[in-house]
């Protein structure tokens, strides 16, 4: 075996707990008394994308998932039948239906269609880049809700709520 010569001395160095992934899937909480199907999309922990496998959760228990999060193209049945879903249509996430939308009101954007939806209701689209998830909404509205009566205070909760609503809009904030 011929041994490397180097003009300058190197160390090797192996980095054990760095790095762990490339971002593009994460591990999630799955809520209790919750079902969760491989290859069907989800909204947890802030993070919108297709679960990596199935998991079921019974009452007082939580588990985890992996969701793919990764931007690139993708294909779902999860649509609703009377909606068109025509190429560069934006596309949201209803979480009480558990169906990407073409509705944007009180509904997270997800994405854009790339093929439209076909006689078996499947739409091919290009899921968004997300931002992580900073803070739940709940928390910021319990500070609305903890305000005195005063008319000050008032003028303030307002405001607060006025911000709150364009946050989740922008899908800058989540439920």
């Amino acid at each position: 075996m011929v041994q490397e010569i180097r003009p300058i001395p190197t160390k090797k160095y192996n980095q054990s707990r760095a790095k762990i992934s490339d971002g593009k899937s994460i591990r999630v909480t799955v809520p209790a008394e919750t079902t969760i199907k491989a290859h069907n999309f989800y909204l947890l922990d802030g993070w919108f994308g297709a679960a990596m496998q199935s998991v079921t959760t019974e009452a007082g228990e939580t588990d985890y998932v992996i969701l793919n999060i990764e931007e690139a193209e993708y294909e779902t049945n999860q649509t609703n039948e009377s909606q068109e879903y025509t190429v560069g249509t934006p596309l949201f996430w209803n979480s009480s239906t558990k169906k990407i939308t073409e509705t944007a009101t009180g509904n997270r954007y997800v994405g854009t269609v790339t093929e439209p939806k076909d006689a078996n209701g499947v739409i091919s689209f290009k899921l968004s880049a997300q931002a992580n998830p900073i803070v739940k909404a709940s928390a910021i509205d319990d500070i609305v809700t903890d305000m005195s009566a005063d008319t000050n205070d008032d003028e303030l909760k307002t405001k607060l709520n006025e911000l709150l609503a364009a946050l989740r809009a922008a899908n800058v904030i989540s439920e």
